[in-house]
């Protein structure tokens, strides 16, 4: 592959082929429900930008947090601490600022792609030398002056460049499609659960008078049990003695970093078990459609459900997570959607028995109240949302395998072992 020599070693910083590096204001903004996404450190994903949950400011404190820089489209964003090195894009439709402990970086593009420039930071040697380079003895960081002078190595032409990112921006670009439609389906199904055992508006909803009981009014002949009348099984897992050895991949063990969302899994954070451990558990080994959820921890009430092979074909939990398993009486996609409602959520988290560490116990699980609808209603809804939980499941499916192949190319694209120089891309004009 042609290389573009640069004159010296000056010219290989990041500084040499940036037209400007901004720090962040060294303060909180302060948020509010709507307006600008304010971008901290948890915003900042391998490549692309989290938004979810992400705080929001004013147009005054957008003003005030952009007066040096607007942060605009293709420009990057550099975590400096925290985890330290993310590198995200920016990109066209969104405005956003810059929380604490973030850098703009917005590249020269006459002398580098932007998406180039970005897949080069996120390679496992720009990687290993910006952990290098952290200081700090609890929490590793970077200044601004060592992000200026963060060496780089010799960069292809802008052409070769451009088919770089391309190429690359492609796996990333499925991979944020397919969570997006993910969160639309598990919204549609979410309603669809409202609309039949929220509103009351279910088929047949005619024919039926709603009545009083102990969490309010209900359809008639509707019933209200513990959570203990419905389940088959309630249990957590363990890990070996000794703890989990990282170098030994034998099955995953899913721990409460990993319960994320409804088809949305931490796979960045797995641990694992070896397979004698596995075959030795009595319990905590999952089955499809478990319903999983946190139990120990700052985010008890978080939960997820297993299925269709989805995040492995087989897996365990540690002993920060519940498996809850039904009866007959109700189905696991129903005690998911039931256990997801904001107010069930904050029972979840009100059984917390412990001072120091919060965690919740299976006597409180047990405890905790569940709406009953007549059976042949849960078969209707399982089957209304089946189709869904299906697509759900498989885009979910498909994202780790676009994650492992975009990261065993990245650094094969940017070394120039493979040669992209001859492919048939169309990246517009640019100087050679």
């Amino acid at each position: 592959m042609v290389r573009n020599r640069l004159d010296s070693a000056a010219s290989n910083t990041l500084a040499s082929c940036t037209e400007t590096i901004i720090d962040c204001e060294h303060k909180t903004a302060p948020t509010q429900d709507e307006g600008y996404p304010s971008i901290r450190t948890p915003n900042i994903g391998r490549g692309r930008l989290i938004l979810n949950g992400v705080n929001r400011v004013s147009e005054e404190i957008y003003r005030e947090w952009t007066r040096r820089a607007i942060p605009r489209a293709e420009d990057l964003i550099f975590a400096r601490e925290a985890p330290i090195g993310n590198v995200a894009i920016i990109p066209r439709e969104v405005k956003v600022c810059l929380g604490q402990r973030t850098v703009l970086i917005r590249p020269d593009k006459k002398k580098v792609d932007p998406h180039h420039l970005l897949y080069l930071l996120l390679g496992d040697d720009i990687q290993a030398r910006i952990q290098a380079m952290a200081t700090g003895a609890t929490v590793g960081h970077l200044n601004v002056r060592d992000i200026r002078e963060l060496q780089l190595p010799e960069l292809p032409p802008l052409t070769v460049q451009r088919k770089i990112g391309a190429v690359l921006s492609v796996y990333d670009d499925l991979i944020e499609s397919n969570t997006r439609r993910i969160k639309i389906l598990e919204e549609l199904a979410q309603a669809i659960y409202r609309e039949w055992f929220v509103h009351f508006r279910f088929p047949g909803r005619r024919k039926v008078k709603l009545v009083n009981c102990s969490i309010g009014h209900i359809p008639e002949g509707w019933g209200v049990a513990t959570l203990a009348d419905v389940l088959s099984e309630l249990e957590s897992g363990a890990r070996p003695k000794g703890g989990i050895d990282p170098d030994e991949r034998g099955v995953p063990s899913i721990g409460a970093e990993n319960v994320i969302r409804l088809g949305r899994y931490g796979f960045s954070k797995e641990k694992w078990v070896s397979r004698r451990f596995y075959d030795s558990m009595r319990r905590g080994r999952i089955r499809s459609g478990d319903v999983l959820l946190y139990k120990d921890g700052a985010q008890i009430g978080r939960k997820s459900m297993f299925r269709d092979g989805f995040p492995h074909n087989e897996c365990c939990v540690n002993e920060h997570v519940f498996i809850l398993r039904t009866n007959q009486k109700v189905s696991q996609a129903y005690l998911y959607f039931w256990l997801d409602e904001p107010e069930m959520t904050q029972k979840i988290r009100n059984l917390n028995v412990n001072a120091a560490q919060p965690g919740i116990n299976q006597s409180g699980v047990n405890s905790l109240p569940i709406l009953v609808p007549p059976k042949r209603l849960i078969n209707a809804f399982d089957e209304s949302v089946e189709a869904i939980l299906a697509l759900l499941f498989n885009l979910s499916k498909k994202n780790p395998v676009l994650q492992r192949t975009r990261d065993l190319l990245l650094p094969r694209l940017i070394s120039g072992e493979l040669d992209v120089s001859e492919l048939d891309i169309n990246v517009g004009d640019v100087a050679a």
